[in-house]
């Protein structure tokens, strides 16, 4: 697999993983989203790192 498709494979992963929460649950995504909204600029920043650090931890482990 070249890294292209690999890359568009990644992208069709995290558009189906990030619908799943507003589809089962709407009213609990619109909520958690509000709350982030309200969060400032370093927290932010901090939740976006964690993510990150946590991915990039799981695709390690997975290869």
């Amino acid at each position: 697999m070249d890294i292209g498709s690999a890359l568009l494979l990644a992208l069709a992963l995290m558009l189906v993983l990030e619908g799943v929460l507003p589809f089962l649950a709407p009213r609990l995504w619109r909520e958690t989203f509000a709350r982030l909204v309200a969060l400032s600029d370093g927290q932010l920043r901090f939740v976006g790192l964690a993510s990150m650090l946590a991915g990039v931890t799981l695709l390690s482990w997975l290869r």
